[in-house]
Parts: C-alpha cells; sequence; structure tokens
C-alpha cells in the first residue's frame, strides 16, 4: 500500500503525465525493479486505493445487520462508507477526486480502474448471495445476483463519479453519499431479490 499511496501522492501533486514510474519508486523508498516486480505500468500502482475503497464499500454491505432488506443494506454500507469521518477523512476525498478525475482523461488508469469495478462486483455478487441465501456456483453465478451487483455497483460509482467531476464538499447535499442515496433511492422499484422461476 505504501507504493500506492506514493504514486498518489506524486500523481496529484505533480499530475500522471509528469510523473515517472522511477519517481514512484524513489517516494517509496525502493529500487525501480522492485517496483516493476508488483506492477506493469505506473497507472497500475494506484490499483490498491481504488481497491481499497470499494472493498471497504462492499464489506460493509456484508457488515449491514442480518435483518436489513438489500436495498437497506446497501444504503446502511453507503453511510458507513462514503461519509467523510466514516473511514475516509475530508483529505483523503480529496485525493478520490483527483484519483477518479485522473481516471477519467487517462485510457490506463480508466482501465484499472475499470478492473477495480468489475472485480467489486465480483465480490457484491458473492456478499448478495449470502444476504438472500442463494446457491452460488462460483463458476456462473445466477444471472439476477450478477445484474444486482452490477446495479448496485453503478449506483454508488455514478455517484463517486458524478461528485469527483463536480467542486462539492463531500459532506452535504452534492456529496459522494447523498448522490449515491439519490441513485439507489430512484431504483426503488428494482427487485433485488431473486424473483422465484416461473415469476
Amino acid at each position: 500500500m505504501e507504493i500506492a499511496r506514493a504514486a498518489a501522492g506524486l500523481f496529484v501533486r505533480r499530475g500522471l503525465r509528469a510523473t515517472r514510474a522511477e519517481d514512484i519508486a524513489q517516494a517509496a523508498g525502493i529500487a525501480p525493479r522492485t517496483f516493476y516486480r508488483y506492477f506493469a505500468t505506473k497507472e497500475e500502482a494506484v490499483a490498491p486505493l481504488y481497491a481499497a475503497g470499494a472493498q471497504r464499500w462492499t464489506e460493509a454491505v456484508r457488515a449491514a445487520p442480518a435483518a436489513l432488506s438489500v436495498p437497506e443494506a446497501l444504503e446502511h454500507a453507503v453511510h458507513r462508507t462514503l461519509t467523510p469521518g466514516g473511514g475516509v477523512s475530508a483529505a483523503s476525498w480529496e485525493w478520490v477526486r483527483t484519483l477518479i478525475r485522473l481516471a477519467d482523461s487517462s485510457p490506463a488508469l480508466r482501465k484499472v480502474w475499470a478492473e477495480v469495478c468489475q472485480s467489486s462486483d465480483r465480490l457484491l455478487t458473492s456478499i448478495l448471495a449470502e444476504r438472500t441465501s442463494t446457491t452460488v456456483d462460483n463458476v456462473a453465478p445466477p444471472v439476477h445476483l450478477r445484474f444486482t451487483a452490477a446495479v448496485a455497483g453503478a449506483a454508488v460509482r455514478a455517484a463517486v463519479e458524478s461528485w469527483a467531476a463536480g467542486a462539492a464538499d463531500p459532506t452535504g447535499p452534492e456529496g459522494p453519499a447523498a448522490l449515491a442515496l439519490q441513485n439507489l433511492e430512484a431504483l426503488r422499484g428494482f427487485a433485488w431479490s431473486p424473483r422465484p422461476r416461473g415469476h
């Protein structure tokens, strides 16, 4: 994670284009050869930070009280992880904003972000299977669960990306948590739990 933090710090301060893999290695206190042992490109170096944020949200869905319905568990997770102070400081949210903006302007970084999001959707699929007591074949999870995880993931991603594109404070009505809750509210009629076959 130290390499990822060093990379993010340089990307935020200098910009993606002006930062070389060698700069990241130096900032992390490692040899360039060590950097390339873990990452093929400088953009990949921030993948652990993207992944940590995504995992924090999916694990909050898992940790939501069992009595909550799927939409309530998703909202619970949004409150726990997308509100500054809920595990991520307001200053860290500014890093998040910059890293997501960079992903929007860099195809290589966008690929890293997309891969992390896809991995997050897979994890959320298994968590939703646990919450709905659905038997899952790891090779081919039920389509409905995959779709549900993709919809929930997209609702949260769209909120974070929309917030990052603007200048709003991370708290308040235009913050990522508020936007994510609005997106989930817009999906009120969505069938979050699998329907029995034949219905």
